[in-house]
């Protein structure tokens, strides 16, 4: 694409009316509707020149025998880099997104929220990742002897995330009690995979000291009750059924739609984009380095924090052809409630 320098003032206000006017209608533009609207007052013909400098640089093309022209990829990326990043959701929308997401106390819930709202908000697709990994900050632990030989073992970290697992073992309830205490105690604010190597530690050189609570704790760390789950990620996508109404072609809409099926590619579509260490939003213009099947999709997407921890990523996915600037600033305001919600919920 050629540098922003190399376009004239002329040519980049018609080229971004082609683009917010195919955005609108969908239709190729012609001279003659960009004349009705220009505010220099240019004649039709003077425009259909500028279309053709256009078209030469390779911003535009011409579908067929019509007379209007339509944005390529490069007319969208260059489009998207000169939208101000000052744009304001509108009241409604605000409102809508507020009570979508209100009351979410973690990260999973919030995020199957965040991928309705974006589809109902975007008219396209809303995808949320969570991520699950070892980084998280221990908030509290519980143990519940259930009956013979099992045990409920409850991780809360600070991040919002719990996880629950039942574990066979034969620990009595006061037993359990102390267990829970001592961890609570020593290892509130600590990620856990530093509260597992120093509680490994401590196993070795307090065992004599502490001899019952140690064995116990012992008991319990072996049976995996303070294990992360492995490093992966809950998916949630919401909106397929709107890319029907904007592809015509059903075979590649069949393709999209097995795409979206499967969780596993929608992660490796968002961990080959976003950058987790990235403030703003991300805009990708053309899928098909990841995947071939979604050449002609954009991806606007940014990743949530709470605090400095990258606790997900939340997406739009949708046809060249979407509102950019409105997606864009419904991605940026979700992302910035994320943490200000999980923060106020802990």
């Amino acid at each position: 694409m050629p540098p922003p320098g190399t376009i004239g003032h002329r040519e980049r206000e018609i080229l971004t009316a082609i683009v917010e006017t195919f955005i609108a209608t969908g239709e190729p533009v012609g001279s003659r509707v960009l004349s009705r609207s220009n505010r220099e007052g240019l004649s039709p013909a003077t425009i259909r020149n500028v279309m053709a400098d256009l078209s030469d640089a390779g911003f535009l093309e011409q579908p067929h025998t019509s007379s209007g022209r339509v944005p390529t990829t490069e007319a969208y990326r260059y489009y998207v880099e000169q939208i101000s990043g000052e744009a304001h959701l509108s009241p409604g929308d605000e409102s809508i997104i507020r009570d979508s997401l209100a009351g979410a106390t973690d990260v999973a819930e919030f995020m199957e929220r965040t991928s309705r709202v974006l589809s109902l908000i975007s008219r396209n697709v809303g995808v949320a990742v969570a991520v699950r990994g070892q980084k998280n900050e221990l908030e509290h632990v519980y143990f519940s002897r259930l009956g013979d030989q099992k045990v409920l073992a409850v991780v809360v970290t600070r991040s919002g995330l719990v996880r629950d697992r039942v574990l066979r073992l034969d620990i009595s309830q006061a037993d359990l009690d102390a267990a829970a205490r001592y961890i609570n105690e020593n290892f509130r604010g600590w990620t856990m995979t530093e509260m597992r190597a120093e509680l490994e530690r401590r196993l070795e050189a307090e065992r004599s000291e502490y001899d019952r609570l140690m064995q116990s704790l012992e008991q319990l760390y072996k049976q995996g009750a303070l294990a992360s789950d492995p490093a992966g990620q809950t998916v949630f996508v919401e909106g397929a059924s709107n890319l029907v109404a904007n592809e015509q072609d059903r075979e590649r809409l069949q393709e999209m739609l097995k795409t979206l099926e499967e969780k596993g590619k929608i992660v490796q579509l968002l961990q080959a984009y976003l950058d987790t260490k990235q403030e703003a939003v991300r805009v990708v213009i053309g899928l098909d380095e990841a995947l071939p099947s979604m050449s002609n999709f954009v991806l606007i997407g940014a990743p949530a924090r709470v605090g400095s921890e990258v606790m997900g990523s939340l997406a739009v996915i949708g046809p060249t052809r979407i509102d950019y600037q409105h997606t864009m600033t419904a991605v940026s305001y979700i992302a910035r409630l994320f943490d200000k919600i999980l923060n106020e919920s802990e």
